[in-house]
């Protein structure tokens, strides 16, 4: 095995992962000079919301871009009764405003770390990790708890170089779940790695059902190296997100 990370980074020794400083609360986005909880920049968001942002693709910096453009239009004054009214929406009854709550959760999930850009854990990548623990030694372990899970999930993927977890969630997602992987890197991981395609799968529908697992966060410093970081607060709905695709 130690031949397979012979080709990946290793993290730098002493690189440990240090909370953002001056967040309000426990996820904030700074923005404008200012500090937003997740409701205030949901409710920016909504100001400038429009269905071509309604894409699965949309990237984390593009979000940014659009709640600075928000921002600017509102300033401090028009956010504080924008929110008011936000607040009085319900997400069931207007998709875009469950939309924008999720978005918010993403950009303050993001902004975790100094020094560093965090995402949702993938549910590829939890899977991969899920495979790799000991619940993978335990065929008859049954199934298990939110909490206990998530224990194993970051037992599996501290079996592996982060960078090497997520080249194998990618290519679990796009072996099981049909979304596409460009670069293929992580295609020849999973054959060694997890070879057991039915174990994989099992692990693969444990994290998609509907237990609300609170997986890690993935971590990537400025150095461009990865590391997994702390499971963050849950998202709207109490949920923690397990998204298909890396949300970078």
């Amino acid at each position: 095995m130690a031949a397979l990370f012979a080709q990946v980074p290793a993290r730098p020794r002493g690189a440990l992962l240090v909370r953002r400083a001056g967040g309000a609360g426990p996820l904030s986005v700074p923005v404008a000079g200012m500090e937003l909880c997740r409701e205030e920049t949901a409710a920016a968001l909504f100001e400038v919301y429009s269905d071509e942002y309604a894409v699965p693709g949309i990237s984390t910096d593009a979000l940014y871009a659009l709640l600075g453009t928000a921002m600017t239009e509102l300033g401090p004054a028009g956010l504080v009764e924008t929110t008011d009214a936000f607040s009085g929406l319900d997400s069931v009854e207007f998709p875009e405003v469950g939309a924008c709550r999720w978005y918010a959760y993403r950009l303050a999930v993001s902004f975790s770390y100094e020094g560093a850009r965090s995402r949702c854990m993938t549910a590829g990548e939890a899977a991969a990790g899920l495979a790799l623990s000991g619940y993978a030694r335990n065929p008859g372990a049954g199934r298990l708890d939110a909490r206990s899970l998530a224990r194993q999930v970051r037992e599996g993927a501290a079996r592996v170089p982060a960078a090497v977890l997520v080249r194998l969630g990618r290519a679990v997602s796009e072996d099981l779940a049909r979304i596409p992987d460009p670069q293929g890197s992580g295609a020849w991981l999973h054959r060694r790695l997890l070879p057991d395609r039915q174990h994989t799968r099992h692990c693969f529908d444990l994290i998609r059902s509907n237990v609300p697992v609170p997986l890690p966060l993935v971590v990537r410093t400025d150095d461009g190296t990865y590391q997994i970081g702390a499971a963050p607060p849950p998202g709207p709905g109490n949920r923690w997100a397990r998204p298909l695709r890396a949300q970078w």
